[in-house]
């Protein structure tokens, strides 16, 4: 896949953009101030495979609770600020890989100065994050409405205040709602500007409307080459940004390791409760961590050949499965075992 080159800037232990790997964040949704749950969840997050996590802060004890966050944790962390620049400065004091802010609500020239040149001393970048809710009131008055066009020209405002100040570190994010209208914004800015790109569809919604509106935003810029490192952003359980981010970048090809899971969508010829058997075998294989294909097909038609593509499948028949195992049928078994040996010959894998 043709991937734009972009700017590679340093977070942490880690990159962002340029040949470095496109990275999945969150954002904890605990209170910062609460430095047990919050670092038990930021854990939790990288046992899921999270690659950079998000911090809001919302005032100095927040910032200073950071310090103490970070040394337990083993991935960067960005701290979100909003308006007051005495909390970017006091974030930066306590040891975060990068600031997520909009240089335009900081506040003076000189506040954004003072901001720019800590996060320089420190070599920590900032991500200027617009979104559709946050747009100016002039740039919403020359458009009369959110559009990429007023999305674009406020994150480009920001950038630009910020190479005023000779500082280049700099992650662009521009986040809309609406699919459409984020696909769009990427595409524009990523003409005009070699900054890495942070994806991700804003507000997208419950797990399963935010999961099929993300995969069709990031997705479609992932498949393009625009994207540096991604953010899915559901209202629910933290760890399943983190799961569906994974997923989306194995569905285009980024990520290589870890298990795919194929299996048919059912239909009159299956003889087989397949629908049960699909959700258990996923379901147990949530926390395998060998990178292997599994197949889980339903009838003759498609199944063996989909079967012997992967390192391991089933097959279904009537009230029983063939289990292949990289293309060679190793056992025929009744339905209600068919869960267990598939199982159990993977766990040989």
């Amino acid at each position: 896949m043709n991937r734009k080159s972009t700017k590679k800037i340093k977070l942490g232990n880690m990159y962002v953009g340029g040949d470095s790997k496109i990275s999945v964040q969150s954002m904890t949704n605990t209170d910062t101030r609460d430095v047990e749950a919050t670092v038990n969840q930021i854990l939790s997050l990288e046992k899921a495979g999270c690659d950079i996590i998000r911090c809001a802060v919302p005032d100095m004890t927040a910032a200073e609770a950071l310090r103490d966050i970070i040394k337990q944790i083993h991935i960067p962390l960005v701290a979100d600020i909003h308006f007051d620049y005495k909390l970017a400065i006091q974030s930066i004091e306590s040891g975060v890989s990068a600031l997520r802010i909009n240089p335009g609500n900081i506040g003076s020239l000189e506040r954004i100065k003072m901001v720019a040149e800590a996060a320089k001393d420190k070599g920590i970048p900032i991500r200027i994050g617009v979104n559709s809710g946050s747009l100016e009131k002039d740039i919403l008055e020359k458009y009369t409405k959110v559009c990429p066009e007023a999305l674009v020209e406020s994150a480009l405002r920001h950038v630009r205040i910020l190479e005023s100040l000779n500082f280049y570190d700099i992650c662009i994010s521009i986040k809309s709602s609406d699919v459409t209208d984020m696909i769009k914004s990427y595409r524009l800015i990523s003409e005009v500007v070699d900054y890495p790109l942070h994806l991700g569809v804003t507000e997208a919604g419950t797990l399963w409307r935010g999961t099929i509106k993300s995969s069709v935003g990031i997705g479609t810029l992932l498949a393009e080459g625009i994207g540096d490192t991604i953010r899915v952003s559901l209202t629910g359980d933290v760890l399943d940004e983190v799961k569906v981010g994974r997923e989306i970048l194995k569905a285009v090809g980024y990520i290589e390791e870890g298990v795919k899971f194929v299996s048919c969508p059912t239909c009159g010829r299956t003889e087989i409760n397949l629908i049960k058997i699909a959700g258990e075998v996923e379901k147990r294989l949530a926390k395998c961590e060998k990178n292997i294909k599994v197949a889980v097909m339903g009838c003759i038609v498609n199944g063996p050949g989909e079967a012997r593509e992967a390192d391991i499948g089933i097959a279904g028949g009537k009230g029983e499965g063939l289990i292949f195992k990289r293309g060679q049928v190793i056992n025929k078994v009744k339905e209600e075992n068919l869960v267990e040996e598939l199982m159990r010959e993977i766990e040989k894998l």
